[in-house]
């Protein structure tokens, strides 16, 4: 009985949970088909995606720009160096492993040396030591090893708070997420602190790639989204990708 009863609320969570998923398929669904015959065919949830792009620009504007334009102007150059190489030294153990995913050999050996020199050479990887040894960077997250192994990227989704995507880049997301070693420190506040920080850091730096943006672009939404297609193809394609024609007969691997 006790079992029996201890399981009842695991199951209503993982029915309201299917049922969110469900709902939010069908929302998905329903923006596809209001497209129209002229929609692009990369992205059938465009009046969906454009309303939560404007949401996130909303909450951009409102906190996460003015927050990381006084971390930019009030933290020393060096000390953001320092934060931005910390957050890629990580980075670079959970690209180690999704190279090795890729049976990228070279690829994963440098990640893993860049990774134990930054860390035991570099402070715990405030210092980027391995970039002055000439070790090449080699980031991959497990969207990309999907997209390695013929993993179509399909439609385009824009996320709440975690901006452009895509359907497969979405799907890897939870695996991305516990491949993430701030998100296993032990102590709530130091994760939570480590999280946020990483972001507005993050958001600084693209301050004046979005002040760009914002003065060429006439349609943002758009720019972004092909800008995303593209910048992931090259990635995965290791900076030569194949003709679009020609790698649409291109064998999964």
């Amino acid at each position: 009985m006790t079992a029996g009863w201890r399981m009842r609320p695991v199951a209503h969570q993982m029915t309201g949970a299917a049922s969110r998923a469900g709902a939010l398929l069908a929302f998905l669904l329903l923006a596809g088909c209001a497209t129209g015959p002229h929609a692009n065919p990369r992205d059938p949830f465009e009046p969906f995606n454009r309303g939560v792009y404007r949401f996130n620009d909303a909450v951009d504007k409102a906190v996460l720009k003015p927050v990381a334009t006084a971390y930019h102007d009030v933290v020393p150059t060096l000390v953001r160096r320092g934060v931005g190489n910390f957050f890629d030294n990580l980075q670079d153990a959970w690209s180690f492993v999704n190279n090795t995913l890729q049976f990228n050999g070279q690829a994963a050996a440098d990640s893993l040396v860049r990774f134990g020199v930054n860390t035991f050479i570099g402070l715990g990887g405030v210092f980027d030591v391995a970039s002055e040894m000439n070790i090449e960077k080699h980031t991959k997250d497990f969207g990309h090893t999907l997209g390695y192994w013929g993993v179509a990227p399909g439609p385009y989704l824009v996320l709440p708070l975690l901006g452009p995507s895509t359907l497969r880049d979405t799907v890897a997301l939870p695996v991305d997420m516990q491949g993430d070693l701030v998100t296993h420190v032990p102590d709530v506040p130091t994760r939570n602190t480590a999280i946020v920080l990483r972001a507005v850091d993050t958001r600084a730096k693209w301050l004046k790639g979005t002040s760009i943006l914002e003065e060429v672009a006439l349609d943002r939404y758009t720019f972004v989204r092909d800008a995303l297609f593209q910048r992931r193809r090259n990635i995965i394609y290791d900076g030569n990708p194949p003709e679009e024609d020609a790698e649409e007969d291109l064998p999964a691997r």
